[in-house]
């Protein structure tokens, strides 16, 4: 099978990064990197989840990685793990769930809150822990329960760092939402805002809670320019 150009840069990057981690977490991101995987077709379907050729920044898995290995107590079940890189904007597929035992990766469309893009430029302009920031929390997750929420069924998180330590009273969740839709990137070419949630299409929150449910680790940042 041959492969792109910038496949087997990226491949190789990917590789190159992730081969000084030992932690279950990053077991999935090194068998995924030296996986090959077939060419992206011409078109990938409008489907929010997208499986092919995902790329993780490195750098972020790095961080992710860390911060896994500081709370790895806090950590009831590693079999799949979520990060969300807020350095893409939200007309990106940024919120990747990993598979430690099959190396697969998925992504999906998520949104920021409006107090971390005041101006709706669709990209995520800052964090905030403070309670009536409407922004979102950088940092080290664990999910906790599901519940029935304003948008159906949802789920809590706990924010393990000081970064996101006000997460349960700000009460910041993962749900879906209306703005998080396909249909409104198409129309608007970026998401909607929450106030602060990992807000997501009704498809993908399906897979997230199918696979991601309680005492799972998520981690949430972005990277400098």
């Amino acid at each position: 099978m041959l492969l792109s150009r910038r496949q087997v840069i990226e491949a190789g990057a990917a590789t190159a990064a992730l081969s000084a981690m030992s932690s279950p977490l990053l077991a999935a991101v090194q068998q995924t990197a030296q996986t090959l995987l077939p060419p992206r077709p011409a078109a990938l379907p409008a489907e929010p989840r997208v499986s092919v050729d995902p790329i993780i920044d490195p750098r972020m898995v790095a961080r992710a990685r860390a911060a896994f290995d500081r709370h790895r107590a806090s950590i009831q079940d590693i079999g799949v793990v979520a990060i969300a890189d807020f350095t893409k904007a939200s007309a990106d597929p940024r919120f990747y769930l990993l598979d430690t035992n099959s190396g697969r990766v998925t992504r999906h469309l998520v949104a920021h809150g409006r107090g971390s893009d005041p101006e709706h430029t669709g990209f995520l302009q800052r964090f905030s822990n403070l309670p009536g920031s409407e922004a979102s929390s950088n940092g080290a997750y664990v999910t906790t329960e599901f519940y029935p929420g304003h948008y159906g069924r949802a789920m809590r998180v706990r924010g393990l760092d000081y970064s996101n330590s006000n997460a349960e009273s700000r009460a910041i969740v993962v749900h879906s939402a209306w703005y998080a839709e396909p249909g409104v990137l198409t129309s608007m070419g970026r998401l909607g805002r929450s106030e602060g949630c990992f807000a997501l299409s009704h498809a993908s929150l399906e897979e997230v809670l199918a696979r991601l449910g309680p005492g799972h680790f998520l981690y949430a940042d972005r990277l400098e320019a």
